[in-house]
């Protein structure tokens, strides 16, 4: 599952097929064939019965495996398994100052903006914050003192932590995104995906492979 929202509220939740038709985004061709919405959604409503999870859990990976063309002993590795955990966050109350020097001190390119409870609201990233002060050079000052809920935030494209890491790769591929946060179903940030994580994922785990 993935999700969009817009300063918080959400606009979208469902499946990644869903996401490329509301978008109007097209998919890679390298991977187009795997993306199939049925078997996520198998999945996520057998997870839900508890007595039967596991033997549910199996079937629908199975089915995935073989609507994918994947061989079945591969393991499909879901976007809770690679995301780093403890993922830097910063508060929508706080200042576009602190935003930046929380990303500066950390070495990171971009930083999940959250409300009270962690619940996610956007992305900031580097050249948001260069743009904020472009647009408006003669009030930089007043500009990096602002609190973040003051500014125009970007729209932010999250995946849940059971989603398949190659549809996560797929996103962040033909949206561009370098990455991803990773959401509960109240919209609270547990985690978020970066290329980074995947390259570690790639060099690490020999029998991950990103595509079939």
């Amino acid at each position: 599952m993935f999700a969009v929202y817009d300063k918080g509220s959400i606009n979208f939740r469902s499946t990644v097929e869903n996401l490329y038709d509301i978008k109007k985004v097209t998919k890679s061709e390298a991977i187009h064939k795997y993306a199939h919405e049925d078997v996520e959604q198998d999945y996520e409503s057998h997870a839900k019965n508890q007595h039967q999870y596991q033997d549910s859990k199996d079937q629908a990976v199975n089915a995935y495996k073989k609507t994918a063309n994947i061989d079945i002993r591969d393991t499909i590795y879901h976007a809770h398994q690679i995301m780093s955990k403890k993922c830097i966050s910063i508060d929508i109350q706080d200042t576009l100052q602190d935003a930046y020097n929380l990303i500066k001190r950390n070495n990171i390119n971009q930083i999940p903006i959250t409300s009270s409870g962690n619940k996610i609201v956007s992305m900031l990233y580097k050249k948001n914050i260069l743009n904020y002060l472009m647009d408006d050079l003669n009030n930089a000052t007043n500009i990096v003192n602002k609190p973040i809920k003051e500014l125009k935030l970007p729209e932010l494209i999250t995946t849940d932590p059971i989603s398949d890491i190659r549809r996560v790769a797929q996103v962040m591929l033909d949206f561009n995104i370098h990455a991803i946060p990773v959401v509960d179903e109240s919209d609270i940030l547990v985690g978020i995906v970066s290329q980074t994580d995947i390259i570690k994922a790639v060099s690490s785990i020999p029998q991950f492979q990103l595509w079939a």
